[in-house]
């Protein structure tokens, strides 16, 4: 328990030595090394690391470690984490790969919740999902709408919609700005309004926008009034507040989004991947003062974070 309350972290990346987004889809920075060079792309990750190492002074988070440790290890970590902060489970959105995640999850089964992540326009595509979820009991599918190199809404994925609404799990596609300063800010599939027409030809399976829409406050409300199976996620420090019209907060993002949509469309996570920082208990601490603060009930806080995960993970709360 975290200050009396059963806390889901719905959306966390578990920090493999493995490419994170193994089989997710196109690897931007390769495509831009390929076009450009690996001078220019050499450039351009120099100068995106400025806007990193003011962010983590901000929180006052370590720098992610040179050296990852082997899975195991990692796994170990993660559920001390776990343990140390009292949370229910997390949940682990990419791990490099499906079966690579699968294996991590099987460790601590009961603290640990897998998400498919794998390319939805693989000829396979829908089977890997099935074989994903069936074989290592993930409960959820994660996608990174702005690494597709295909309209999210082409109907060629839509027999992965289907077999997302035969197996019930939800499905987490983040839309918006990609990646911390100097990442993707235009894409094809940038915008959360791509999903309108998957969202609405497919009302039997749950959507999760993470990060508050990532800088796409109006067009995910948009979203979410014409979808009501269409939720959003908290995570991650939203610092990308700083870079849209009007004096935004979290706190103001968790008003307006309780006003129009509910608590119940609400899902707590925090984005957390890399050691040293592990488990980023700042945007825990942070964002449950934000909704006290806003006078929610203690109904409404457990709703956001924890309740509202368990039921979309159809997993038991301890109390």
């Amino acid at each position: 328990m975290y200050q009396n309350l059963e806390i889901i972290d719905f959306h966390t990346h578990f920090p493999t030595a493995k490419p994170w987004f193994k089989d997710m889809g196109t690897n931007i920075r390769e495509r831009y090394t390929e076009r450009r060079g690996e001078r220019r792309a050499k450039i351009m990750r120099e100068k995106a690391m400025d806007y990193s190492v003011h962010w983590r002074k901000m929180w006052g988070f370590d720098p992610p470690e040179g050296d990852i440790p082997d899975d195991k290890t990692q796994a170990d970590r993660w559920a001390q984490e776990i343990d140390k902060y009292g949370l229910r489970a997390v949940g682990f959105v990419t791990g490099g790969g499906n079966d690579n995640l699968g294996e991590v999850i099987k460790h601590y089964p009961d603290k640990f919740i897998g998400f498919a992540h794998h390319y939805p326009f693989a000829e396979n595509a829908a089977d890997e999902l099935k074989r994903a979820v069936t074989t290592y009991g993930f409960k959820g599918y994660k996608l990174l709408a702005p690494m597709i190199d295909h309209p999210i809404e082409d109907e060629a994925a839509y027999p992965v919609w289907e077999m997302c609404a035969e197996l019930d799990i939800p499905v987490l596609i983040h839309f918006g700005i990609q990646g911390g300063g100097g990442g993707i800010a235009w894409h094809e599939n940038i915008n959360p309004l791509k999903l309108h027409n998957v969202a609405r030809d497919f009302p039997d399976v749950n959507f999760v926008v993470p990060h508050f829409g990532c800088a796409w406050i109006r067009e995910t409300l948009q979203l979410c009034w014409a979808c009501p199976n269409v939720s959003i996620d908290t995570s991650g420090s939203n610092q990308w507040v700083r870079w849209v019209d009007g004096d935004w907060s979290t706190k103001k993002l968790f008003r307006k989004y309780m006003e129009t949509i509910g608590t119940e469309r609400i899902i707590f996570g925090t984005d957390s991947s890399y050691f040293p920082r592990g488990f980023a208990e700042p945007y825990l601490r942070d964002q449950l003062r934000d909704c006290y603060d806003l006078n929610m009930t203690e109904e409404q806080v457990q709703q956001i974070f924890g309740a509202n995960a368990a039921r979309l993970f159809k997993i038991e709360l301890h109390q």
